[in-house]
């Protein structure tokens, strides 16, 4: 099984830099990991031309996570059904750059906390993998009727049938904004785990400053040691694991990623050269 560790984003980052007080540029970030989240896609959908330069300053094997846009996953309800479609394949038309190169890891369906296990939203799923075609697709599901105890099992299978990676998402636990943890291979290609954070207050807060105390967390040893034990231990294996790191409201993402690295004995190959002032920073 293959590991890959990444991060959300790419510029806030400091711990790859030497802590310097400046932002992360792309080239920076692909010289210590080989994937990233990127969630621009969820509020606007990028240039092609765009994508095109990330593509350049990245090696051939690194690749994205690109989140689906906002009204793929039902962030704005009543959107008629030919609307959506169109959405779906505008989405399709940005993305080719990445997958003409073999650089799209996955795209991520973040579904809201109202997106539930209702007929409607099941059928909804189904109607994800028909305009997505071949695409690969990881859904993240933030509603707990999806997980009772007689409807996770079904669940499973579910994404299993239409192919989709069920995101592992690490969370506050036990309050009603939260699902469990649940790591389990529903696509052979690909398992994937988020990791956000323990910080209930800030899970819970809904203030102006939601955003900045949600992911404020740092894991500690014993927590990243029993992941290494999960991810070990997981059966069936799939071809790849991919680990996302989102607890960075105060900067400790990309420490975590690295602890956890070396907790797997992981070695990254084919990263992008190191610049000279980080060749021993690690």
């Amino acid at each position: 099984m293959k590991i890959t560790i990444g991060l959300t984003t790419w510029t806030e980052h400091p711990a790859l830099i030497n802590d310097k007080e400046r932002p992360v540029t792309l080239n920076e970030y692909a010289q210590h990991l080989p994937t990233v989240e990127v969630d621009t896609f969820f509020y606007a959908l990028p240039q092609i031309a765009t994508i095109q330069k990330w593509l350049v300053q990245v090696p051939e094997s690194f690749q994205f996570i690109v989140k689906a846009h906002r009204g793929m996953t039902l962030h704005e309800r009543g959107q008629e059904k030919g609307e959506l479609e169109q959405v779906f394949h505008r989405y399709k038309q940005i993305v080719s750059p990445l997958v003409a190169t073999g650089q799209l890891k996955t795209v991520l369906f973040q579904f809201p906390p109202y997106f539930d296990a209702s007929p409607e939203d099941i059928e909804y799923l189904r109607l994800v993998r028909l305009w997505m075609g071949k695409l690969p697709v990881a859904i993240e599901l933030r509603n707990q009727t999806w997980y009772r105890p007689g409807t996770l099992k079904s669940l499973l299978s579910f994404c299993r049938e239409l192919h989709f990676t069920l995101v592992a998402a690490d969370e506050p636990h036990g309050i009603v904004a939260s699902v469990p943890f649940v790591l389990a291979t529903t696509n052979p290609d690909l398992v994937m785990m988020r990791l956000h954070g323990q910080n209930t207050a800030g899970w819970t807060n809904q203030g102006k400053s939601w955003r900045k105390t949600r992911t404020l967390y740092k894991y500690s040893a014993d927590e990243l040691a029993a992941f290494r034990d999960q991810i070990r231990g997981l059966a069936p294996q799939p071809a790849e694991l991919c680990v996302i790191f989102n607890n960075n409201s105060g900067k400790d993402a990309a420490s975590n990623a690295l602890q956890l690295q070396r907790l797997l004995g992981v070695h990254f190959t084919d990263l992008a050269p190191r610049s000279p002032e980080q060749i021993d920073l690690f």
